[in-house]
Parts: structure tokens; C-alpha cells; sequence
């Protein structure tokens, strides 16, 4: 992405970043106006922030529109729910997904219980698939 400068990962304006580019996705991707799904993503080890809140984000779509706020409930819940640690993540943020070794990390990374995933994260859309990568191009 010419023009945007890299943000540091785990940082609130990085999450920031990344709930814009899930919601500039999901809205090319013409949601179905009755479409909702919830998906909470939360650093199992992450730093707290104000108002109860830790790293992470949490990302809804309700009747086709998407939302996101900056932090995550330590015990908050949703359609779809990763827990995950900086390390782990960080390692995932780094890789482009179609490198071949982001697979193996992200394997190693589910093994060893440094991310647990709750739902089905294809309800989604085939859209998120297409932000990875955007956001592994912002990230430092």
C-alpha cells in the first residue's frame, strides 16, 4: 500500500488499521442486507487498555453493515472467537498468505495452543482472505 506507513503490530492505532481494512472489505464484498455475524479476536498475554479492555479487536457485521471497536473483553464471546499470543500472532502478521511457510506456522501455532479458534471463521466471507495480506503489508 504506496503512501501508508507501517504501524507497529498490536498497537491500538494497528487494530485500528486493521477493523478499517476488514470493514473496507467487507463492504466491496456485498454483504446481504440481513447478513450478521460477531468476531472477537484477543492477545491471550496482551497489555490492557482503557475502559476494561485488552489487545485485540472486535468486529461485527449486522444487517450487512460492519462495525469494529479497538480492544477486546477478557471473557468476551462471538460468532467467532481467536485467542491468541503477541508471539504467535506476530508471527502469522509477518507472513504473506501466500508464503509457504505461513501454513506451517499457523499449524505449529494451533498445535501448540498459542491460538485457539472458537467458530467458523469462513462465515466471514471469502473477503477476509484478501485482508491478510494488506494488513501484513502495514505491519512492522
Amino acid at each position: 500500500m504506496i503512501g501508508h506507513d507501517k504501524l507497529q503490530q498490536g498497537t491500538t492505532e494497528w487494530f485500528d488499521m486493521v477493523g478499517t481494512l476488514m470493514s473496507d472489505a467487507a463492504l466491496r464484498s456485498g454483504l446481504a442486507p440481513d447478513f450478521t455475524v460477531s468476531f472477537v479476536e484477543r492477545y491471550t498475554d496482551g497489555v490492557e487498555l482503557p475502559g476494561g479492555l485488552v489487545q485485540g479487536i472486535r468486529f461485527d457485521i449486522v444487517d450487512g453493515k460492519p462495525s469494529y471497536r479497538v480492544g477486546a473483553r477478557l471473557e468476551e464471546q462471538a460468532d467467532i472467537t481467536v485467542e491468541v499470543t503477541a508471539a504467535a500472532a506476530r508471527a502469522l502478521n509477518l507472513l504473506p498468505g501466500g508464503d509457504q511457510r505461513y501454513a506451517a506456522v499457523r499449524d505449529e501455532v494451533l498445535r501448540a495452543s498459542e491460538m485457539r479458534v472458537e467458530g467458523d471463521v469462513s462465515r466471514l466471507g471469502a473477503w477476509l482472505e484478501t485482508v491478510h495480506d494488506r494488513i501484513v503489508e502495514r505491519t512492522k
